[in-house]
């Protein structure tokens, strides 16, 4: 239903730009969501983006439709816009969000937009900027409420109301020390519940479960799910409390990461592509293909050392196929369980022996099933037992070691610090379809004796 109602709203746009329906294009561009707003941008040229970006009469609005915009078309978006009016939209928009955006813009233009805005918002996006992108301190929100933990509830809900009326996710309520540093918690609803005399530190959660500033954005996301929060609170190195990671921006990063995984996974790099250029598309793809690419040279090396067998023995090549298929999409599979548990927790590095004798079971009762069964069409078709016996082996031994090496290689990486998803690309395949090949001439030398 979602994609119908994009399509119709897409339409509408285009004839309305085509008969210069400027009136009608208004309403539409202030009645419609950002976020309905940014999927039929996709499908406009920027011309148009920027005449339909102009009606757009709410600076919220602008903002938020900016923030739905793919970076590379971010930047050639705001390419046409002056920075007055950058500064105007940003002074609306969260501050984690203007970090953000402006992190990847050109220098100067970044400190000239600084300058434009106010002075407490400018401070606070300078302030997040000096973190990574990929961490706590990167994405935290520095709007939140803390107050001393010796306050009672009324005064707390009476400084709320007063003064805390612009927090963006008012969750918690952050008990702090004469030092800012994070002493408890409590959620806005045992704030209303308890009598109003009663002393916040007589109520709070002193389990406060927290994040360093510089702690990934991957882990955070997990703490979040794992302990069913709405924000965690980020401290620096000596415990105060200086923004909180929200559950709008977690969802955010689950959804980035697995984005980035399976790019990864299917070897073109850890973007998405569709909306670049053909030849940058090439450039980015063009060396993670490289592996399978010098994969295919050595496999082409190992079979033509047993070429005179192969003339002699023409069958042999109409397994080939099978084979590296069957060891390549089981080692596959392997790989993106193991790579999905790392990345969700459920793994850690030093189970590696658990999984990966796990793995490997799975394999060999995989590859005994389908090796029987291969085993059986080889021997119906050219009446060979030891083609037939061949064949099965090497599916028995292709996707043992295809499950194997699938699951052992993200281990591997992750424990040497290099992001397991590259593990399932390229990498994983190529080595399963030189293995496979390996083992079913060699299995074939033995028993057919050629």
């Amino acid at each position: 239903m979602q994609n119908d109602g994009n399509k119709i709203l897409i339409g509408s746009i285009q004839r309305l730009l085509r008969r210069g329906a400027i009136s009608h294009l208004r309403k539409i561009m202030n009645k419609t969501h950002a976020a309905d707003l940014s999927v039929a941008f996709r499908s406009l040229p920027l011309a148009s983006r920027h005449k339909l970006f102009q009606l757009i009469e709410d600076p919220e609005k602008k903002g938020a439709l900016l923030t739905k915009m793919e970076e590379d078309a971010f930047m050639d978006f705001v390419e046409e816009l002056n920075i007055d009016e950058m500064a105007e939209i940003f002074e609306h928009m969260p501050t984690d969000d203007v970090a953000d955006l402006i992190g990847p813009l050109p220098e100067d233009t970044t400190h000239s937009i600084l300058e434009k805005m106010k002075r407490e918002g400018s401070d606070e996006v300078e302030g997040l900027l000096q973190y990574p992108d990929d961490t706590a301190g990167g994405i935290m929100v520095p709007d939140f409420i803390a107050l001393p933990e010796d306050v009672t509830a009324a005064e707390a809900i009476g400084s709320i109301q007063k003064e805390h009326l612009h927090v963006e996710m008012p969750f918690y309520l952050y008990a702090v020390d004469a030092y800012e540093k994070l002493v408890g918690v409590s959620s806005l609803r045992q704030l209303v519940v308890v009598p109003p005399e009663t002393p916040l530190r007589d109520f709070m959660r002193t389990d406060v479960v927290s994040v360093k500033t510089d702690t990934d954005q991957e882990e955070v996301a997990r703490i979040v799910a794992r302990y069913d929060i709405l924000a965690v609170p980020v401290v620096d190195e000596t415990n105060r409390l200086v923004g909180i990671v929200t559950v709008d921006d977690v969802i955010d990063i689950i959804r980035e990461e697995a984005a980035e995984d399976m790019l990864k996974m299917a070897g073109v790099g850890g973007e998405f592509i569709e909306g670049k250029s053909v030849a940058k598309s090439a450039r980015i793809r063009l060396p993670w293909l490289f592996a399978s690419c010098i994969g295919g040279i050595v496999a082409f090396f190992v079979i033509s050392r047993f070429e005179s067998s192969l003339s002699r023995f023409s069958y042999l090549a109409a397994f080939i196929p099978v084979i590296m298929g069957m060891g390549g999409n089981v080692g596959t599979q392997s790989a993106t369980i193991v790579v999905r548990g790392l990345a969700t927790g459920r793994f850690q590095v030093m189970d590696f022996w658990p999984v990966v004798s796990r793995e490997f079971a799975i394999g060999f009762i995989l590859g005994a099933f389908y090796g029987g069964l291969i085993g059986v069409v080889a021997q119906m078709r050219y009446s060979t037992a030891g083609l037939a016996l061949s064949v099965g082996l090497s599916v028995i031994c292709s996707m043992t070691v295809a499950t194997l090496v699938g699951s052992m290689a993200p281990l591997l990486f992750a424990r040497a610090n290099i992001d397991p998803a590259v593990a399932t690309g390229p990498f994983v395949t190529t080595a399963i379809d030189i293995i496979s090949v390996f083992f079913y001439f060699e299995i074939a030398a033995t028993l057919l004796g050629i």
